[in-house]
């Protein structure tokens, strides 16, 4: 008995001597870059997808058009500055399908919030009325409410399963709704269905404003982009003809280019910038 009781003091001292001298390792917070590359993801619906193979993509992109430039042009720098765009590329296509998605979210929530409104209205617990968008609510909300529903089935818990829907549905106007039915839940609320149907309507007035201003700014897009690009393609088209081309390799060639793209860079920004239209933010999340 005496050995038992000595084991287990000894185990334990060792123990508390090694929680002391290799103390755990805090967990390294997300970079920056990857923090803005993991909200870019989620805001494009695009799951099962880290931030490193978003980067990996992308310096394959890089690595293939340099080579490929550098092949047909023979000259380094026409080859660097095409793996630069190049790169760029997998970001380009993730953010315009995040603004798709928006666009297309912020046009179908007011139908979806109506009818959370009238399964409110007609008595359904809350879980009941988020459950049925999976297959009354509009066709791009049927997906994360069907896994909604899922989780709820499967643990009963309403609070985590709201956050684990505020994560796949990434939108501001769904944070919106999420914590007044959080609030709803936990304090209660009588008027729930009013807010619901003055939220719908808001909601429904604000896509129609906004896809008239997104009507009228898109010239203003097309044409920064068109005027960014159009220098580039020129020399692509130029790329071609190596004698012409190889002047580049000179380093007054270095100078113009460098210039040239910090000059297509600035404009297109400072065009994009005048012509924004504010996005909400998502102040809940």
């Amino acid at each position: 008995m005496g050995a038992v009781l000595g084991l287990v003091a000894g185990t334990g001292l060792l123990l508390v001597w090694m929680s002391v001298a290799f103390p755990p390792r805090q967990r390294r917070s997300p970079g920056r870059a990857t923090g803005r590359l993991r909200d870019l993801l989620l805001r494009a619906g695009v799951e099962g997808v880290r931030p490193v193979a978003v980067i990996a993509v992308s310096g394959g992109c890089a690595l293939v058009a340099g080579l490929l430039m550098l092949a047909v042009s023979r000259t380094l720098p026409i080859g660097v500055v095409f793996a630069v765009v190049a790169a760029y590329f997998p970001v380009a296509v993730l953010r315009g399908r995040a603004h798709r998605r928006q666009r297309e979210l912020s046009d179908v929530w007011p139908e979806a919030v109506d009818n959370l409104a009238s399964a409110v209205r007609a008595g359904l617990s809350l879980p009941e009325a988020l459950s049925q968008l999976a297959d009354r609510g509009p066709e791009p909300l049927r997906e994360p409410f069907r896994r909604f529903a899922g989780d709820y089935q499967a643990t009963g818990r309403f609070g985590d399963c709201l956050d684990r829907l505020k994560i796949r549905l990434a939108d501001p106007v769904g944070d919106r709704v999420v914590e007044a039915l959080r609030v709803a839940r936990e304090v209660g609320g009588g008027e729930l269905g009013r807010m619901l149907r003055t939220l719908s309507a808001f909601l429904r007035e604000d896509a129609r404003t906004r896809s008239e201003l997104e009507s009228r700014q898109s010239w203003t897009v097309n044409g920064a982009r068109l005027a960014v690009a159009a220098p580039w393609l020129v020399l692509l088209t130029l790329s071609f003809q190596r004698e012409v081309i190889g002047r580049y390799a000179s380093t007054s060639g270095v100078i113009v280019l460098v210039l040239g793209a910090v000059a297509c860079l600035v404009a297109y920004r400072l065009m994009v910038r005048i012509g924004r239209l504010p996005q909400e933010r998502r102040v809940l999340s």
